[in-house]
């Protein structure tokens, strides 16, 4: 018995829900021609509409819901129904006004009804799609969390698992990144159950909450992915809102790209006669024109145009932006912002007067407009407790901090170029953790990424869809478990040389993004120091291959050449970067550097000015001297752990050990199959002192998921925080663990980061391979120094001396 046309439209409806549009088309068209139902007729002219729109047909689609609309006799709950279905195409294709009022009046007409059906509240979610690209929060998540209720009164598990996945965006558009990170990914295993086009939309808006997050290289990749699928569907419009997406993720780290990018995505939406979203797009091409080719004069009329059709769309909030940027120039008014206005609006606005008065010459007008910007990311900053995100969304602190890290520059003033020098250094770390409690779910989860890891060895893991769902939740799990406590206090110049020894000279490095300066501070009197960033760069390129080169080619012509490349280049590094620094500070026995992400591949310990001083890179001077006074008397609990396929790690495991038992103390030693996650983990929080010698790897993207080969698999940072007793001395003898990620211009985030985030004093690693000798005899003659009670930069700085070796471990941290 064929199917009725009734029969037939639920399962086209029931297609089209799960994105399966081919197949809903060919449902819509049969029951079509099986009835002659008035109402009916017109709701399967709605659903085809969605199936139009959903596959690049949006004019027709359009134009079929209104011809239903326009015919007589309907009942009043079927003009509803098409109200609405017109309302969720207007929203498509960017016309936000017609589009509430249109489903508004679905809804109102629903309500009026009494039936608190699934229809309605598709309805309700349609319009808080509408109220969040306005920009209207309250009545969008009022509006979400009435369609929450009407699908669990009606068991709707699917849409509602989409009203909880919209639940987050809103919550991403409030500027909260924990929530929205916590509410898409619960909801992505339900939306992924009912269709892989599903799960690409989730996905889409998952990349939103990375790219806000600062997370830009997963986000990109993610987006890139979904506007493949997309495309692939025909789904021109999601493909061109993945594109336009993704050209506002590349903005402000590749404002080409990000311009190629805004222009794919205009033509699209221009093609579809998408105006509004059309607008959006162009838009994000005209600021990556003004960031990618700054002094190009601006196109007042061409902003203007854009701005006024983003106001005709419904996107008050980014045409709003455009206008601020259209004024960074420094002519005309710069429109009002309320209190209420999203923060990265408002950073946006610190962002353009601190350009216009650095344009103007007024330095220390820029100065504040930055500071209150980075002081309004402060207090954005102070929800997240996770260091990954707390690094990550400095990003939004960027261009304020090198538009106040110059103005700094440009004054002269040892003081006002200290201050921003620690702003620049407290960027990520103005917020003081709190230590997640003990999540066994959380261990789960590593635990099946290290099984994940073996089995993947050789391949890239990170492309695995199991890899890829579990990094999300353990991420998830660990931004919801990390709170934050207050905020860190930062001191001033006049502060630090009072606290200062008289034997303790900082070296605070400060880049401006295009040139390096740096102020020495002695316990009397502070000095600016003009360096040549041009020297310095040349010498950094290729550094980190020579240094990777020497330590695998030592002896013979090639060793030779390498080490004579590098000598070369340490040279450069050492007259550039030190001898200035040193002439104004000549009886520095001890000294503490602090470093932007552009100098954080210089091998500090090698440079032939360093030879015999004690040195640290603090993570700020404020942390440093904030650190409550230690007796160094010699630590009493000793930890070592080997992991495996490292030849040369039992030998020095024997050798730095020795040095203990001689000073009487029997350090726990964990090798070959003793040595896993757990037991390492166990011996780090019952030690004064851990040394682990095994094989490091460093992930450029996520430095949390870096770690060390033990004999079960990976110990990865995110273990790491989980273990509620740090050691107060942490020696890395494992290649790539001293590196660091370059984040937003000034930020750095690596493993040694991450132990000094848990709570660990100093960390003593190396950036690049050591040769295994020179590991052995060097760090056995450090531990010689500890167990004599020694702080760790002066053992390590006369294990150089006594050895005569030049290796490139460097303690960072408090090594005094």
């Amino acid at each position: 018995m064929p199917l009725s046309a009734i029969e037939l439209h639920r399962r086209g409806v029931e297609a089209a829900n799960a994105r399966r549009f081919a197949q809903a088309q060919r449902a819509l068209d049969a029951a079509s021609a099986r009835t002659e139902d008035p109402d009916l007729r017109a709701r399967i002219d709605g659903t085809t509409a969605y199936v139009l729109a959903q596959t690049g047909e949006p004019a027709s689609a359009e134009q079929l819901c209104r011809d239903a609309l326009g015919r007589s006799g309907l009942r009043a709950e079927t003009i509803a129904v098409l109200s609405g279905q017109l309302g969720t195409l207007l929203t498509h294709s960017g016309r936000l006004v017609d589009a509430e009022a249109e489903l508004t009046r679905a809804i109102d007409t629903l309500t009026a009804a009494g039936d608190e059906t699934t229809e309605l509240a598709n309805f309700l979610m349609n319009r808080s799609v509408v109220r969040m690209q306005q920009r209207e929060l309250d009545s969008c998540i009022a509006d979400l969390r009435r369609a929450v209720a009407v699908y669990e009164a009606n068991d709707d598990e699917e849409p509602l698992a989409e009203a909880r996945h919209n639940l987050g965006y809103a919550a991403l558009l409030g500027g909260d990144l924990v929530t929205a990170l916590t509410l898409m990914t619960r909801s992505r295993p339900k939306l992924a159950a009912i269709s892989d086009l599903a799960a690409a939309i989730s996905d889409l808006d998952r990349a939103e909450v990375l790219r806000d997050a600062g997370l830009t290289t997963e986000a990109e990749a993610l987006l890139e992915q979904v506007a493949t699928q997309f495309g692939a569907q025909r789904m021109r419009q999601a493909r061109g809102e993945s594109e336009f997406h993704l050209a506002r993720s590349l903005l402000r780290h590749d404002p080409a790209a990000a311009e190629r990018a805004a222009r794919t995505a205009a033509r699209r939406f221009t093609a579809l006669a998408n105006h509004g979203w059309a607008a959006r797009a162009e838009a994000v091409r005209l600021e990556a024109q003004q960031r990618a080719r700054p002094r190009r004069p601006i196109d007042d009329a061409e902003f203007a145009r854009t701005a006024r059709a983003l106001d005709r769309g419904g996107f008050r909030t980014e045409a709003t932006a455009l206008r601020l940027s259209a004024r960074r120039d420094g002519t005309g008014r710069l429109p009002r912002l309320d209190d209420a206005a999203p923060t990265p609006l408002r950073l946006r606005a610190q962002e353009v007067r601190a350009a216009r008065a650095a344009a103007a010459g007024r330095d220390r007008d820029a100065l504040r407009a930055a500071a209150e910007g980075l002081d309004l990311l402060t207090a954005w900053q102070q929800s997240f407790g996770a260091l990954d995100l707390q690094a990550s969304v400095a990003m939004h602190g960027s261009d304020l901090m090198f538009a106040g890290l110059a103005a700094a520059a440009r004054l002269r003033d040892p003081a006002i170029l200290f201050e921003w020098s620690e702003r620049a250094r407290h960027l990520s770390q103005q917020v003081a953790p709190v230590r997640p409690p003990r999540d066994e779910s959380l261990a789960v989860d590593l635990a099946e990424l290290r099984m994940l890891r073996a089995e993947l060895a050789g391949a890239d893991w990170t492309t695995d869809a199991r890899v890829r769902a579990l990094r999300d939740r353990v991420r998830e799990r660990q931004w919801a478990a990390t709170g934050s406590g207050g905020t860190r206090e930062r001191w001033g110049l006049a502060e630090a040389t009072a606290m200062l020894d008289a034997d303790v000279v900082v070296l605070s490095y400060v880049f401006t993004g295009s040139t390096l300066h740096a102020i020495v501070v002695t316990s009397s009197e502070a000095t600016i120091v003009d360096l040549s960033w041009e020297r310095v760069q040349s010498a950094l390129d290729g550094l980190r291959a020579d240094l990777d080169m020497v330590a695998l080619t030592r002896g013979g012509l090639m060793g030779e050449v390498t080490a004579r490349a590098l000598a070369s280049r340490l040279a450069i590094l050492d007259a550039e970067l030190l001898t200035p620094l040193l002439l104004a500070a000549p009886t520095a026995a001890r000294l503490a550097i602090t470093v932007p992400g552009a100098l954080g591949g210089v091998p500090w310990a090698m440079l032939p000015g360093m030879s015999g001083i004690a040195f640290t890179l603090a993570t700020s001077v404020s942390r440093l001297l904030a650190a409550p006074a230690r007796d160094r008397t010699r630590p009493t609990t000793i930890g070592f752990a080997a992991g495996p396929r490292v030849p040369r790690a039992g030998d020095e495991v024997a050798r730095a050990a020795a040095a203990w038992r001689d000073a009487g103390r029997e350090p726990r030693i964990l090798e070959s199959s003793a040595a896993t996650v757990a037991a390492v983990t166990e011996l780090a929080a019952a030690t004064d002192v851990l040394h682990i010698a095994a094989h490091g790897r460093h992930a450029v993207d996520n430095p949390l998921f870096s770690g060390f080969e033990l004999s079960d698999g990976i110990l990865f940072g995110y273990d790491v925080d989980l273990i509620p007793r740090v050691p107060t001395t942490v020696i890395l003898s494992a290649c790539e663990l001293g590196r660091s990620s370059v984040r937003w211009g000034e930020e750095a985030l690596g493993m040694t980061r991450v132990w000094l985030h848990a709570g660990a004093d100093c960390v003593i690693a190396a950036p690049v391979a050591v040769p295994d000798d020179v590991a052995g005899e060097l760090l056995s003659a450090v531990h010689t120094g500890l167990s004599e009670g020694a702080a760790p930069a002066v053992a390590l700085a006369k294990a150089g001396l006594d050895t005569g070796l030049s290796a490139p471990f460097q303690c960072h941290g408090d090594g005094f």
